[in-house]
Parts: structure tokens; sequence; C-alpha cells
């Protein structure tokens, strides 16, 4: 079992949690999912590790299907400071001169047109079955 050589900063173990948390993935299905011989608990004591060894990290990056680098070079102050250094107070992602021009009475008549076309249908749907049950009941009763 080797150690990756990395930034010492690097908590692996951590970032391992942070990635499983962001995934919606719990300990015991990551667990489960390692095999036999792991358990919540080894898990958890694997997410305390600062290294982790690399044949486990690449078992468990592709469980999370994930590269097993991102767990390994993730570095939050880093990320931290990109963000902040990236967005200001008056920051916008996208076009920034784009308007939303939403009437929410407009939205509203919109809904209720396509609750009564579809109730219409459905009036609609129910005479032919209503026609079709009363040929079968009267060629049944001419028999």
């Amino acid at each position: 079992m080797t150690h990756t050589a990395s930034n010492p900063k690097i908590h692996e173990g951590r970032n391992l949690k942070r990635f499983r948390e962001m995934l919606g993935i719990k300990q015991d299905v990551l667990a489960f999912e390692l095999g036999e011989e792991w358990n919540q608990q080894k898990v958890s004591l694997l997410e305390q590790r600062e290294k982790i060894d690399s044949d486990i990290l690449e078992q468990v990056s592709a469980i999370l299907k994930i590269p097993s680098e991102a767990i390994r070079n993730f570095d939050e102050d880093q990320a931290i400071n990109i963000i902040s250094n990236t967005f200001h107070d008056q920051a916008y992602l996208g076009n920034p001169h784009s308007t939303f021009n939403v009437n929410p009475i407009t939205e509203i008549r919109k809904l209720h047109e396509e609750k009564m076309e579809l109730y219409e249908r459905m009036l609609k749907e129910k005479d032919e079955i209503m026609g079709r049950l009363e040929r079968l009941i009267g060629g049944k009763l001419e028999r």
C-alpha cells in the first residue's frame, strides 16, 4: 500500500468525506460497495486519515465516480480564495443585461387554460369509453 505525495495541507480523508456528502452517499453505503471487510466505522476512520492509501483511494473514487485526483488535490483554502477573488458584490453569472419579465397573472391564466384543456380531453375520452361500453352491452343484449 503506497501513499501519495501531495500537498501537506490537504487532508484526503476530509476531502473524501466532503465529496461523499456532496453526492449524498452514506458511510454504510460506501462500506457496502467497498466489500465485506468494510463497515461504517471503518469508513469513518478512513475519513479521519490525512493520507489515504492509493489503492483504497482508487476504489473509493471509482465507487463515487470521481477522479482520485479530485480527492487527492482538493484544497478548500484555494477554492475559497478563488471564489472570493472572482465574485464581488455585483458579480453575476450569465448575461448581466438579460431581463426576466414574468407576469404572475399571465402564468396563472396559462395554467388555468391548460387545466381546462385537460378537463375537456378527459370528458371526451369518458364519452368515447361510455359509447364503447353501450355498444358492448347492446351487442350482448341482442344475442
